[in-house]
């Protein structure tokens, strides 16, 4: 949600057009009905991003009747595309409405002043509406009275397993219900996937059992406070019981708060995952489970603020691991935690420059492969200064 609103600001730039406060997505699995101004600082927003382009909250009267056209516009496009084919669009329409906003802007090779307003309209416009903001601060306050503490992006919720078509560890009867769900989920395109080979490929999330193994393998005590950001866990308790009884701190949103405090926001699943994005920013560790569009960019985030740490699992590496582990061929100990300690030692969130495609992919493909800007939004909206008699440090721009 976040990437798309701050890339249509930027496509708003570069085509010369005023942008209409974006509705959001009420279609989706969880059929939230919450309006822009319910997640945003609607007020905020507009101001901040003032000497940038013209937003206003909703389409005039007196262009009701005006020329309209829907877009689908090009995942990944650059410059040339917005100036040329989406620009000359003007001639005909005096209203161009974008169908889709997610990954419609490329990650990179765009001009210094467009990534840089990317970064406004993400890291200072984008602001939550203050209620948001509120109950956010309160649940940090909250986990902190526990001391340090990892925010765990659980993925493993229905709708992210019946997407993915990842099974390990369900029952027969969980694994039918959640293909059927998927097969009666008319804009997800794939219908029969390999579990096995998802799983085997690193494109599954990490069960709630999967990341005890991990976390107990990079040395975190029992004791250390655990705050899952999720909605509710596929399987419950069933599920969450071998990484309750390693690690019995676990908190969340509706441990840490009342049902009273927490009601405005209860049957709003974009309002809530708010509340999970605010804690996991402002976490000692963040870690998640799987590499989605909200761990992008709470990891990107965390960056822009300083480098937090951020821990983002070798899925594919860990699968094989704990495949050796389940069929007895390894155990849990100190020659585990070297192995899993050595492989993450260069993906904690430490500063870095954008990954580019993977060398040989071609077309989309290759855009796929690039990290996404709002995953590590380096060089362009970081810069690093070393003031007198201080160790260098990363400020922002």
């Amino acid at each position: 949600m976040r990437a798309g609103i701050c890339d249509m600001v930027a496509v708003a730039r570069i085509i010369n057009a005023t942008l209409v406060i974006p509705e959001l997505d009420k279609q989706s699995f969880w059929q939230d009905t919450s309006n822009f101004s319910d997640v945003f600082d609607e007020d905020h927003f507009i101001r901040s991003l003032a000497n940038d382009i013209k937003i206003i909250k909703k389409l005039p009267k007196e262009l009701s009747s005006a020329t309209k056209v829907v877009m689908h516009f090009r995942s990944w496009s650059g410059l040339d595309y917005y100036q040329d084919e989406i620009a000359s669009l003007w001639n005909e329409y005096e209203v161009i409405r974008a169908a889709k906003s997610d990954s419609r802007l490329a990650n990179n090779n765009l001009p210094p002043d467009i990534q840089k307003l990317r970064c406004r309209a993400c890291y200072e416009a984008l602001r939550f509406a203050p209620q948001i903001e509120a109950m956010g601060k309160l649940l940090v306050d909250r986990m902190r009275s526990y001391g340090p503490f990892i925010s765990l992006h659980l993925r493993y919720e229905k709708d992210m397993l019946a997407f993915s078509g990842c099974t390990h560890g369900l029952s027969d009867i969980e694994a039918e219900e959640l293909k059927t769900i998927r097969e009666n989920t008319l804009y997800w395109k794939i219908k029969e996937i390999d579990a096995m080979e998802q799983r085997s490929k690193g494109y599954c999330p990490l069960t709630p059992k999967e990341v005890g193994i991990f976390l107990n393998a990079l040395g975190y005590p029992s004791n250390t406070p655990i705050y899952i950001a999720a909605g509710e866990i596929y399987g419950g308790d069933t599920h969450m019981a071998d990484l309750r009884s390693r690690y019995p701190m676990l908190m969340s949103k509706e441990k840490l708060a009342s049902v009273e405090e927490l009601e405005p926001f209860t049957n709003h699943a974009s309002q809530m995952a708010a509340l999970d994005y605010i804690v996991s920013v402002e976490s000692d560790v963040f870690i998640p489970s799987y590499s989605g569009n909200m761990a992008r960019a709470v990891e990107g985030h965390r960056r822009f603020l300083g480098h937090r740490k951020t821990i983002s699992p070798d899925r594919k590496a860990l699968i094989r691991l704990i495949d050796k582990i389940e069929k007895g061929l390894l155990q849990e100990g100190r020659k585990l935690s070297n192995r899993v300690i050595e492989i993450h030692k260069k993906l904690q969130g430490s500063p870095r420059r954008r990954r580019g495609p993977v060398s040989g992919t071609k077309h989309m493909d290759r855009f796929r492969s690039e990290e996404s800007f709002y995953a590590n939004p380096l060089p362009d909206c970081l810069c690093r200064k070393v003031p007198q008699n201080v160790n260098a440090s990363i400020s922002v721009s």
